[in-house]
């Protein structure tokens, strides 16, 4: 991802450590810790989370598995939002709302610096226009501070990257993308000419019937789920691309990792290509 941060392709994102809708505590601490736990025996060094998940209470839960953390692990937090009292996402990018999101992301997990904070442009699955230069800056500066490793950016254009790029170096781009919404396809070749990280989330969202038809027909006849092969073929579109599934279960945490090792071959390719 970045110098000093060499992380496995395969991570975990742990937005459903939360309760319902991300809102609240679990039903189930325990399962929770072992979730992250488990991800850690199976090799997975890569972490994704934000302090509004919850909120607050997913890194609380992370702290509480990891804490002290092993130093190969990589945590990523993302800012530019905040969770209000009805469980909105409403953004939250001044400069003054950035600083109070970074503290309490380096209070609940206990540290002393972050690894990767990426800054939340858009909505929850699209870029929204806009300058990213006041918010960005904010970031930058913090990175100075040393409150800040290195530096993402989330849901956001690739006009709004190539400005956050002019302030500082940015590590790594999260948006929505998968083998059925590819309107970043130009994007994830250009960040892998640069050597950035592109790290897609919800790899079955926004699936049309006919889509997910034709994925469930593709795994049936590997004999793989549906997001097993989602998440394969993510893996082959582009050696840049970082997974994050979440999920709250040992179970499927398991089957996530699998999918790794799952070969495409090249007819089943073409046709998932072609969706």
């Amino acid at each position: 991802m970045a110098p000093g941060l060499t992380v496995n392709r395969m991570g975990y994102g742990a937005m459903q450590l939360a309760g319902p809708h991300v809102f609240g505590p679990p039903a189930d601490r325990d399962a929770a810790i072992a979730v992250l736990r488990e991800a850690v025996e199976l090799g997975i060094n890569h972490i994704d989370t934000a302090d509004f998940y919850g909120p607050h209470v997913t890194n609380q839960i992370i702290r509480e598995a990891l804490h002290p953390y092993p130093e190969n692990l990589h945590i990523v937090t993302k800012v530019g939002a905040v969770r209000d009292a009805e469980g909105g996402w409403p953004p939250a990018r001044s400069p003054r709302e950035l600083r109070e999101q970074v503290h309490d992301n380096l209070r609940n997990l206990g540290l002393d610096e972050l690894d990767v904070v990426n800054m939340r442009v858009g909505g929850l699955d699209r870029p929204e226009p806009g300058s990213v230069a006041e918010p960005f800056g904010a970031l930058a500066e913090m990175q100075k501070e040393g409150l800040i490793r290195h530096l993402g950016i989330s849901t956001a254009s690739a006009e709004q990257i190539a400005e956050a790029q002019s302030i500082a170096p940015v590590v790594c781009v999260q948006n929505m993308y998968n083998v059925a919404n590819r309107a970043d396809d130009d994007l994830v070749d250009s960040l892998a000419g640069q050597e950035i990280a592109y790290v897609p989330y919800f790899p079955l969202g926004g699936f049309s019937p006919l889509q997910s038809r034709e994925l469930d027909a593709v795994a049936a006849r590997l004999g793989a789920t549906p997001l097993a092969v989602a998440l394969a073929w993510l893996l082959h579109r582009s050696p840049n691309i970082l997974l994050i599934p979440g999920t709250s279960s040992v179970e499927h945490l398991r089957a996530n990792v699998a999918a790794a090792d799952l070969v495409l071959p090249d007819d089943v390719l073409a046709e998932l290509n072609a969706m």
